[in-house]
């Protein structure tokens, strides 16, 4: 297993993006040795999610978070290569319709929230009501909020509430059994310019590829800003951010599935136990099939 202490975020110790090394890659010695340890993961996960469903005592919750080309989706294609997808739920947020904003700022991702005995991965979620809006205040007044007509009307305060109806929610959420797996993916800019570079020059990879990339590229430091604020006011005992390194990919997916791995065993599910009552129905029922025909 691998020891996660070192990339948990930690408000209480003062909590900095820049404490956290992007290209780190732990004790490993190569990626083969990753590799390794990601399939073994895979396999042991399949297995865990069968009880987890079984057990239908709890829902983990999965949030993926991360700048533009750090590998979301193909760290969920990687790790969750192994899960049943009947036991599973996987949804992306974009830009909110107009229903969406028609509603408070959590719905469209409370009503999507994974049900006891499953797992849910968010493709972004609702972190970006306090990362994406701050770096697009504009973006709030679409919301129609009362007493928010302008963007100067988004004062400190406003920010304020919103962490603390997120940490409400997912105290509430966690009370009723849902594990939550925060997971900002850490990447360098460097990395992002060379994996943009390769977007452009690969003809396969076009397609993944907007202008508008480059745009927010501009407006790096605002989001790193922002959400290193949002870790200081949302890392909490009952829903930590883990800090993932993202400059390597097979890093970057071996420890996400080892922190699954880690959490689902640490819950000690185990499959139910059948009651006197129904294992003498499961014995009528066995000598009926056995005396057919």
């Amino acid at each position: 297993m691998y020891d996660i202490s070192r990339i948990i975020a930690r408000p209480e110790a003062g909590f900095r993006l820049t404490d956290y090394d992007t290209a780190y890659t732990g004790e490993f010695t190569s990626p083969k040795e990753a590799k390794k340890m990601l399939r073994r993961d895979i396999r042991r996960t399949a297995n865990l999610q069968d009880m987890l469903y079984a057990y239908s005592r709890h829902s983990i919750l999965i949030i993926f978070q991360a700048m533009d080309a750090a590998g979301k989706d193909g760290t969920i294609k990687h790790v969750m290569s192994g899960i049943n997808p009947q036991g599973c739920q996987v949804f992306s947020f974009k830009s909110p319709s107009a229903e969406e904003l028609s509603h408070d700022f959590l719905w469209r991702t409370s009503c999507r929230m994974p049900e006891r005995g499953r797992i849910g991965i968010f493709n972004r979620s609702y972190y970006e009501e306090v990362l994406i809006t701050r770096v697009h205040p504009e973006f709030i007044l679409k919301q129609n909020i009362p007493g928010i007509y302008a963007v100067d009307d988004i004062t400190p305060e406003f920010w304020e509430k919103r962490y603390t109806h997120i940490n409400n929610f997912e105290k509430q959420q966690h009370d009723s059994g849902t594990i939550f797996l925060k997971f900002f993916l850490h990447l360098s800019k460097d990395e992002q310019k060379a994996r943009f570079l390769s977007r452009i020059n690969n003809k396969k990879k076009n397609w993944k590829f907007t202008i508008n990339d480059i745009n927010e590229r501009q407006k790096w430091d605002r989001y790193q800003e922002a959400f290193e604020k949002a870790v200081n006011k949302t890392s909490t005992p009952w829903a930590p951010w883990y800090i993932i390194p993202a400059d390597h990919k097979w890093f970057m997916r071996t420890v996400v599935c080892d922190i699954l791995v880690q959490t689902l065993e640490s819950m000690n599910l185990k499959y139910p136990e059948v009651g006197p009552e129904a294992r003498k129905k499961l014995k009528e029922a066995k000598e009926m099939l056995m005396n057919e025909g």
